[in-house]
């Protein structure tokens, strides 16, 4: 499980907890996301955020 992080305001997508606030159960894979995925804080778009190494 990876953590993808917006690079324009630098919330943090973890796969394996989700985001229950938003409806995404935990263990959803990035690839999985809506393509219309946006950033819950700012609007980002999916290809704005980047891997967490």
């Amino acid at each position: 499980m990876k953590k993808y992080v917006c690079d324009l305001c630098g919330w943090e997508y973890d796969e394996a907890v989700g985001d229950s606030e938003h409806g995404i159960a935990p263990g959803t894979k990035w690839e999985d996301l809506p393509a219309d995925f946006e950033c819950p804080l700012c609007g980002a778009k999916k290809d704005q955020f980047s891997v967490q190494e």
